[in-house]
């Protein structure tokens, strides 16, 4: 029998409607609406076209957007004066700083110069913190992890007390999922076992979890006879294997074999598709977050 497809981009436009409606809320009880910046750095299409995307999707949202362009030879300290500006600006609820930065500019001192109260990517060490804690300490969850566990949550998967296996230790993705699953709470109570490439038998470990969740960046990582028959398979890899000559398009792969996975497991995210349409959906319901923590609504 063929899996269940847990399908991001349907997800996706339930949580944007979701915050969209809240937006509406807010505007209307307190004359306010969350105030997202992106700061982009330099010209990287790449990063363009991301921010393009996060700025168009904020403003459908009804958001406050400010879209702030610096060129690539900004100072550091032209770009940390930047930051406290808007650390100091009540309108605005999420400071996000586009990565990678140029060669003159230190990734972290950047980061860290972001209020953790307007971290929405959930990277500020106070926030990984806070993640560690848990419960209402938890004010963000960073984007990619908080949209696997939705992911888990809306298919209906029952993660508490569930065996969790993550391939993949990623400070982005591995790390703070595997914590945000075993924490108490909806969409956790689990048990987890973090693996990587330094694992003994990687395979027996995959083989009993219940939730698999794979975000280790190597193509068809993960075998059909490595997955428990009926569990839930979540594929954060996103590979460019090869390059379709009609559309010029990349062709992408996951970490998963998933046609052959499809016919063991129970659900399974595809790729493209499943994991990656939800990152930008979670930062714009970390800003939402943000702003009714702000305005205390």
């Amino acid at each position: 029998m063929t899996a269940e497809l847990i399908s991001g981009t349907e997800i996706r436009k339930a949580i944007l409607a979701e915050v969209k409606e809240e937006v509406e809320q807010m505007k209307e009880k307190t004359g306010k609406v969350p105030g997202l910046v992106t700061i982009l750095v330099g010209s990287s299409p790449a990063s363009i076209s991301y921010v393009t995307l996060k700025v168009k999707t904020a403003i459908s949202l009804g958001f406050h957007e400010i879209q702030d362009d610096q060129p690539e030879d900004i100072s550091e300290e032209e770009l940390l004066k930047l930051i406290d500006k808007y650390n100091n600006d009540p309108d605005i609820h999420g400071i996000l700083v586009q990565l990678p930065l140029p060669k003159q500019i230190d990734d972290k001192k950047v980061l860290t110069a972001i209020n953790p109260d307007k971290d929405v990517d959930a990277f500020h060490p106070v926030n990984v913190g806070r993640l560690m804690i848990g419960g209402e300490e938890a004010i963000f969850h960073p984007c990619t992890p908080a949209g696997i566990q939705e992911m888990i949550v809306r298919s209906g998967t029952e993660t508490s007390g569930a065996e969790v296996v993550v391939v993949g230790r990623s400070n982005i993705v591995g790390k703070p999922i595997a914590m945000m699953m075993a924490q108490k709470g909806v969409g956790a109570n689990s048990t987890v076992t973090i693996v990587h490439t330094r694992t003994k038998d990687l395979a027996a470990h995959c083989l009993r979890a219940d939730i698999l969740i794979v975000a280790a960046g190597v193509p068809g990582l993960v075998k059909p006879e490595w997955i428990k028959p009926g569990s839930t398979v979540i594929d954060v890899g996103v590979n460019r294997i090869g390059m379709n000559e009609k559309t010029g398009k990349a062709i992408l792969s996951g970490d998963v074999d998933f046609e052959a996975a499809k016919e063991i497991c129970g659900k399974i995210t595809p790729v493209p598709g499943g994991v990656g349409p939800m990152t930008i959906a979670m930062l714009m319901k970390n800003t939402l977050k943000s702003a009714k923590y702000a305005l205390k609504v």
